[in-house]
């Protein structure tokens, strides 16, 4: 006997694969949905990289950086004062002296004359001269003496003329001045002739006074100019003095720039040689510019701004004539005040515009900006503290563009 059939046991027998494999009907459909999806996210728009930063409260200043050199404020320069032989000078550079003791140098006199055989003779030939040029204008002068005393007595007797008489007057005098001017030559060529000492021929046996020559001022010797023993004249320069302690520094700026610098303006020296910067101030700046042809070949007025250096000369020992530095010149300076990223700032039109990043979104706002140090500009007006703006935005950046921050930079 068969058992009987049961109601579920029918439909299993009678339709064996529809309930086991109905799920696999959903399976096309599901891909479908899946890679319509996967191509909707794919073509959905991304949002843009950018870098941003905050506007911060902060100092700020705005500076002229250029190069520059120190030099001492006073040099002098010691010449000789008398002409005669020079004796070696013992002193180096950067010795030091003290003014109104220190014997820098020594002038031994010296002849005019050369101190040998053929100088004698031309002094002796010269002194012949003179002798006998005098002898002709003392024959003259006394012609002319006579000439006029016979001229007067004929002008006495009515001979002459006044101007006959006249003229024998003008002749009388000038042969007067004739007679004087050779007896000054003939002095001059005695005196010449005196200088020479037969067989003397050290400069020191002359008879006359050596000169020295003392220190002008207490300081260091900078340069010797002359230091071997030679002969030399009246003003030939010898060396160079100066206080070392005592220097200002030079600083060539652009002539644009050195418009807009005033006295008292303050100075960061830097790159000198020490640790930290140095304090200086603008003394003045030099009225005349010059041109300086830069390292690209391109012609520069430049002018120089002249700086004293504030930190005392102990903190600045290694520091000498003609060291180069860098001067920072502060143009402009604030405590606290709001500033952004100068790349953060761009020009449309007549204003400046920046990126504000707002839900997500880049929205244009227009700015009102100040000075600029380089790397940050002053915000007047438009930003508050720590908005968050796009730097560097270029052309990718669009008003209303999603965007998505990458690197926060800090500023």
């Amino acid at each position: 006997m068969k058992p009987a059939e049961t109601p579920n046991a029918r439909s299993v027998a009678g339709q064996p694969a529809t309930g086991r494999y109905r799920p696999r009907r959903w399976l096309p459909y599901a891909g479908a949905l899946l890679l319509v999806a996967l191509i909707i996210a794919g073509l959905w728009p991304k949002p843009t990289p950018v870098e941003t930063a905050r506007a911060v409260v902060g100092p700020l200043r705005t500076t002229i950086t250029e190069e520059g050199k120190t030099r001492i404020r006073d040099r002098y320069l010691v010449s000789a004062p008398v002409a005669g032989h020079l004796r070696r000078i013992s002193l180096k550079a950067g010795d030091a002296v003290e003014a109104g003791r220190t014997v820098v140098a020594v002038v031994d006199p010296i002849s005019s004359a050369m101190l040998d055989a053929r100088g004698h003779a031309a002094a002796a030939a010269r002194r012949d001269t003179a002798a006998a040029n005098l002898e002709r204008a003392r024959a003259a002068h006394g012609f002319a003496e006579a000439d006029l005393k016979r001229f007067e007595r004929l002008f006495a007797g009515r001979m002459v003329t006044l101007r006959d008489v006249e003229s024998a007057r003008l002749g009388e005098s000038s042969a007067a001045k004739e007679k004087a001017a050779a007896e000054g030559a003939l002095r001059q060529a005695e005196a010449e002739l005196a200088d020479f000492v037969p067989g003397a021929r050290s400069p020191g046996r002359t008879g006359r006074t050596l000169t020295q020559i003392v220190a002008p001022v207490t300081g260091r010797v900078l340069r010797v100019i002359e230091e071997s023993t030679r002969a030399v004249s009246a003003g030939t320069p010898l060396m160079e003095i100066g206080n070392p302690a005592d220097i200002e520094a030079v600083i060539t700026v652009l002539s644009r720039d050195g418009a807009t610098i005033a006295p008292g303006t303050l100075v960061e020296l830097e790159q000198w040689g020490g640790g930290k910067p140095l304090p200086a101030r603008v003394r003045f700046v030099e009225p005349a510019a010059f041109t300086k042809i830069s390292a690209l070949g391109v012609e520069e007025q430049r002018v120089n701004v002249i700086a004293d250096i504030l930190s005392p000369a102990d903190q600045r020992l290694s520091l000498g004539d003609n060291f180069r530095v860098e001067g920072r010149i502060i143009t402009w300076e604030a405590a606290r005040t709001l500033k952004v990223p100068s790349g953060a700032l761009f020009r449309r039109g007549a204003g400046w515009f920046t990126f504000v990043i707002d839900g997500g979104r880049a929205r244009m706002k227009a700015v009102s900006v100040g000075p600029s140090s380089g790397p940050e500009t002053q915000v007047l007006e438009g930003l508050a503290e720590n908005d968050e703006v796009i730097v560097y935005p270029g052309d990718r950046v669009h008003d209303g563009e999603r965007v998505k921050p990458i690197q926060v930079s800090a500023s």
